[in-house]
């Protein structure tokens, strides 16, 4: 019902009135007194026996009692009209009262209140909030209660939960009777199916959530209500026990629907007394403590949060299943479903009302094997939009047969990749399969990562709900309506013989999360293990084998190698070893960082990706020698003259800058890049003061800036510090110093936290130019760096944040990585460190992986041969690191 009285009727506001000074008065406050001390009492003594017994149904009956008997004491003491019915509805009607929870009442009038009864009633709604409860009220005649309800299906549906507290029973009599006459019992179904729909969009239709919230989320409190909701109001029972009775439910259903409510019930308890509040989130900042009080521990590498998140979406999943069986029974009986004809699809199932259904209950008892052949019927017979209440109930029931000898059976075996390979309905039923818990009995290591956790800053899913998006993500290359979005991707998959074999790779790529250890190493042995046992052909099983060992391989090379050399190139061909391989493995990586995080995925990232790719598939598919960096160098600057000739540059006009760089300059940039910087920078070589080029970036959002000046150790800090200012987030960043002592830096920005398409980066190409020359040419001091926001999963879940610095054969340059937590300012800070060394930036790396950072940097320094100092530089960077409220420890990498 309305938390805030409605000015409609007669409605009391909150407001507090004038206290008389009075005898009469002070009795009364101090009767309210010795109410609020009883009743907080009791709510403590409650709230500590729970925590000795975790007894939850107990606990929400005493919190409930005790309110009860303070409210029928405080309408005593107002001395309300003898006509009137102070009614509990909402949760609270319904008898449960969670320790931070709102407190619904409802004051029912026999008659419109005069002046002497409105105050009465009035000083006792006041009352009511000094005992220190959230009263949601509102004060109606029984006329105005039935029309309110016939207005507001959420008035309606807390009145469904009526219960009378004190006051003329005939009056709550007529309100129950008159609120039954006036229901439509369909409307009211219909109603609360649509808002639980739109409560389920609007928390991402899946009870995955990292930070799921236990009342609202898609398997929480609310799906269960929603069932007795439309049982009450439809005369069908009260309680899970009366609904078997009425064999809606099974007992065994009812049993597993109520253990799994009273642990959702139990979260919400302890979330309330965490937080003290009404939260109902399972906030990262509250999961360990919550693990903690509910006595859960830590297993092998799996936080005690996690295996408390687990077995919370394993009851959430449950609910959703027994969710979906049970209305569907409730919605056969109120609408009249059965009396529709029903078509034989084969020898067991047939259509009923548009969903897949069974003849008879026993068929998977008496063959398991059907099982799959449920899910295999839903894919050839698109005109099902779903699977009925009792086929659905026989296969939460049979579950328990997909032991061993059924994944063993030959023709089990050859349904499941039949499931994969069919032309459509792939991702549906694979989900449905997890839905059901069918897809982990068959696969039981797949079991073990169902709502498993991971808290690495880059995935924003469960592993079994992020490998579901992978799946999705492989089949849209498929899909003609969404070649636009990917047309390499769609164009490679349709030239790529056995694709479901992809699905396979998807299906195990993560499938040893949790574990500990390499987790590519160990899903490669399950996988194995499954082409084998599912009689693949030798070949496929490697390249099933291959693409889950390696597929974070191409992701790593794409953004953290140097891409312009041949030698990266070249050894990343090796690895591949032929074009089908090479491929795959791309639509896999795609497919794997695009299902991680919305976050995660950005057209910088799509090009390095691309850009690998083709480099590695024409190596590949001349068969030929990788070219040498001499003939790199000799097309790239061919191709770069080629393109000035468009501009009429004359024949020469290039030699003045060229003959200051040297060939790692050409290979690191593009032809359009380096013909771009020389039109900038030709005329101005021996530039006094800074040059600052900015176009837009050429693929994606941002912008692509060229900073030209004489070098020195802090220019990298000082750029960086102004991008920091500005809020812009630097992609890549490539550094270069000239024959003539000069910067020739470029560096891709894009702003922080912007949506894509939203910033209009041409507006702001010559304010970067003027202003970024500025601050570079008066070399003022370097800022602090800001400390940044961080964000609550880093400071709950922190990642370790290391160090690399090792140096390269001939120790002239020293390759330095870190990962750390991301934050605004990272890089600056940094950077700045590096300046304070001495160290020189010759070429960065920068990669986010979500809220996850790891750069790389080729950098040099007199100093970094010195073993002290290097320790030195090393432990400042870590300092710098270091989220300082996340409490994450540090290491050296060595």
């Amino acid at each position: 019902m309305p938390r805030r009285p409605s000015r409609r009727g007669c409605a009391v506001s909150r407001r507090r009135l004038p206290v008389p000074d009075d005898a009469k008065t002070a009795s009364s406050v101090d009767a309210t007194r010795a109410v609020r001390e009883r009743l907080h009492a009791e709510r403590a003594a409650a709230i500590e026996h729970f925590r000795r017994d975790h007894g939850t149904p107990e606990l929400l009956n005493r919190l409930r009692a005790s309110v009860d008997a303070a409210i029928v004491a405080l309408r005593d003491n107002a001395r309300l009209p003898a006509d009137c019915v102070i009614v509990a509805v909402g949760g609270y009607g319904r008898g449960e009262l969670f320790p931070r929870s709102d407190v619904d009442i409802l004051v029912l009038l026999g008659q419109p209140l005069d002046a002497t009864a409105h105050e009465r009633v009035e000083r006792f709604i006041g009352a009511c909030w000094d005992l220190g409860l959230t009263v949601g009220h509102s004060v109606r005649t029984l006329d105005e209660c039935v029309d309110e309800a016939a207005r507001d299906i959420t008035i309606q549906t807390a009145l469904v939960e009526a219960r009378r507290l004190a006051g003329s029973r005939a009056l709550y009599t007529q309100l129950r009777e008159r609120l039954a006459a006036a229901l439509d019992i369909r409307k009211f179904v219909q109603a609360k199916l649509l808002e639980m729909r739109q409560r389920h969009i609007k928390h991402d239709e899946t009870p995955y959530s990292l930070e799921p919230n236990c009342k609202e989320s898609q398997g929480g409190l609310r799906d269960t209500q929603i069932i007795l909701w439309i049982a009450r109001a439809a005369g069908l029972g009260e309680s899970w026990r009366e609904l078997a009775e009425r064999e809606l439910i099974t007992h065994a259903e009812a049993v597993a629907i109520a253990r799994n409510e009273r642990f959702i019930k139990t979260i919400r308890v302890h979330l309330h007394l965490l937080a003290g509040r009404t939260e109902d989130r399972l906030l990262f900042d509250l999961q360990e403590s919550l693990a903690a009080d509910m006595g859960f521990s830590a297993q092998g590498p799996r936080r005690a949060s996690e295996v408390l998140m687990q077995r919370y979406y394993w009851a959430a999943k449950a609910v959703v299943q027994l969710n979906t069986i049970v209305l569907q029974n409730i919605g056969d009986l109120i609408f009249d479903r059965t009396r529709l004809p029903a078509r034989p699809i084969d020898e067991r199932f047939r259509e009923s009302n548009g969903l897949l259904d069974i003849d008879d209950n026993e068929v998977f008892e008496r063959d398991p094997g059907a099982i799959l052949e449920a899910f295999l019927v839903m894919q050839r017979q698109p005109e099902l939009k779903g699977m009925s209440a009792r086929l659905l109930r026989a296969l939460w029931h049979a579950r328990g047969r997909i032991d061993a000898d059924f994944r063993a059976d030959p023709r089990n075996r050859a349904n499941f990749l039949a499931l994969l390979q069919s032309p459509r309905g792939i991702v549906h039923e694979l989900r449905r399969l997890n839905q059901t818990s069918v897809l982990g009995r068959y696969l039981p290591a797949f079991r073990r990562i169902i709502g498993q956790m991971q808290h690495d800053l880059f995935h924003a899913y469960t592993v079994d709900q992020h490998i579901m998006n992978v799946l999705r993500n492989l089949r849209r290359f498929t899909m003609a309506e969404h070649a636009h979005e990917y047309p390499l991707c769609s164009r490679l998959i349709a030239n790529f013989e056995r694709h479901w074999l992809l699905y396979v790779a998807a299906l195990f790529h993560d499938i040893a999360k949790g574990r500990g250890g390499d987790h590519s190493k160990l899903g490669m042995v399950d996988a194995r293990r499954f082409c084998k046992g599912h009689e693949l052909s030798h070949d496929d099983t490697e390249l099933v084998v291959f693409l889950v060992e390696q597929h974070l391989t191409m992701s790593n090379v794409a953004q953290k190698r140097d891409l312009s050399d041949p030698d990266v190139i070249r050894g990343f061909a090796e690895m591949v070893g032929d074009r089908r391989r090479l491929a795959a493995l791309y639509l896999l990586t795609v497919a794997d960082i695009r299902g991680t995080s919305p976050k995660v995925w950005n057209a910088w990232k799509a090009k390095l990706l691309e850009d690998l790719y083709n480099a590695t598939d024409r190596l590949l598919a001349t068969n030929a020698p990788a070219p040498d960096r001499r003939s790199a160098l000799e097309e790239r600057r061919a191709e770069a003259l080629r393109i000035l000739r468009l501009y009429a540059f004359s024949e020469t006009a290039h030699e003045a800058l060229w003959s200051q760089l040297d060939v790692g300059f050409f290979l690191r940039h593009d032809a359009q890049t380096i013909a771009w910087l020389t039109r900038s920078l030709h005329y101005r070589v021996d530039a006094a003061t800074a040059v600052v080029k900015a176009r837009l970036a050429h693929i994606g959002d941002g912008l692509e800036v060229a900073v030209y000046t004489r070098d020195e150790p802090d220019l990298f800090a000082r750029v960086c510090g102004y991008f920091d200012s500005k809020r812009f987030s630097i992609l890549d960043a490539r550094v270069h110093t000239t024959r003539n002592g000069y910067a020739l830096d470029t560096f891709i920005v894009v702003e922080s936290g912007s949506v894509p398409g939203r910033t209009d980066y041409r507006s702001l190409v010559s304010l970067v130019e003027t202003e970024l020359a500025e601050r570079i040419d008066t070399r003022a001091a370097l800022h602090p760096p800001s400390r940044g926001r961080i964000g609550r999963e880093i400071r709950n879940f922190p990642i370790e944040p290391t160090i690399d610095l090792q140096p390269d054969e001939r120790a002239k340059f020293y390759f330095l990585t870190m990962s750390a937590a991301d934050r605004s300012g990272l890089l600056y800070a940094i950077a700045r460190v590096l300046a304070e060394f001495r160290v020189s930036v010759h070429s960065a790396k920068i990669m986010t992986l979500g809220d996850r950072v790891e750069d790389s940097f080729v950098v040099s320094g007199t100093g970094l041969s010195d073993a002290k100092r290097q320790l030195e530089l090393e432990t400042r960077m870590l300092a710098a690191l270091h989220v300082p409220d996340a409490g994450a420890p540090t290491s050296l990498v060595f």
